[in-house]
């Protein structure tokens, strides 16, 4: 089962993402920063008061036209105003969304936020925004084994990637919702932009419900990303011994993210 997880950016670099995307031979893809505008095609505009930037109007969609043979699945974490390139203003959801190739069977599917609640907001917050992680539970017909992907955009502090309590509650509410989707004698994979320094708490709670870091201090950002601390996006998982690839990917640049591979 090959696994790819990328932060996508919003899709503000979709001209390079999308025909990547294509190539990319993926069973399972685990995506964060996904937006989603019923009605609405193209592109929009974001702005938090410190960033503002281009996104795809509903790259949840777009990505669905691109991958027909995937099944998909989104959740929104937290819905804000945007507006497109004529200056009409829509209401914007922005969440994860998993991707998972037509031969695997889903046998199990939850979510639940790490942070906070869904929150419908008039204007985009640069702290604090609520978390959701989607499991999915996964049987690939060529193999007996069934693997559950968790997949989570992290809690983002302006102040850094260090331990906050909020990042303390964050990772037990992830090991709980790991608990609660895995099965006994699952491969359990977890990946995300958890937004962390490698010296997190985190991984120390994730470890105890069995779970092992692939990426430790690896760079994996972009050089579209201009600060110093390059750590952000980890995969994580229950039987390192079941890991036939993994790798973090420097080409093509699609994101300020790298991507993950992950074979198993």
């Amino acid at each position: 089962m090959r696994i790819i997880c990328l932060n996508t950016w919003g899709g503000s670099l979709f001209d390079a993402l999308a025909p990547w995307l294509t190539t990319l031979d993926a069973d399972v893809l685990c995506l964060q920063e996904v937006t989603r505008t019923p009605g609405v095609s193209g592109w929009t505009q974001f702005d938090d008061g410190e960033h503002a930037m281009p996104q795809r109007a509903n790259l949840f969609a777009d990505i669905r036209r691109l991958l027909p043979d995937h099944q998909s699945f989104f959740v929104a974490s937290d819905t804000g105003p945007v507006h497109d390139e004529s200056g009409r203003h829509h209401r914007q959801d922005f969440g994860v969304a998993t991707y998972v190739a037509e031969h695997i069977s889903v046998i199990g599917l939850r979510s639940a936020f790490v942070n906070g609640e869904f929150v419908d907001q008039d204007s985009w917050g640069t702290s604090n925004r609520a978390r959701a992680a989607l499991a999915t539970r996964l049987v690939d017909r060529s193999r007996a084994r069934v693997v559950t992907v968790v997949q989570m955009h992290g809690l983002r502090d302006p102040a850094g990637k260090h331990d906050t309590p909020a990042r303390r509650t964050q990772a037990q509410r992830l090991a709980r919702l790991v608990q609660r989707s895995r099965g006994v004698g699952d491969l359990v994979v977890v990946c995300g932009d958890l937004n962390l320094s490698p010296q997190s708490e985190t991984f120390a709670i994730l470890d105890e419900i069995g779970l092992v870091d692939l990426v430790g201090d690896a760079d994996t950002r972009t050089s579209r990303y201009p600060k110093p601390v390059r750590h952000a996006s980890y995969v994580l998982v229950s039987d390192p011994a079941a890991v036939v690839r993994f790798e973090v990917l420097t080409e093509p640049e699609v994101s300020d993210h790298r991507a993950l591979l992950l074979e198993v």
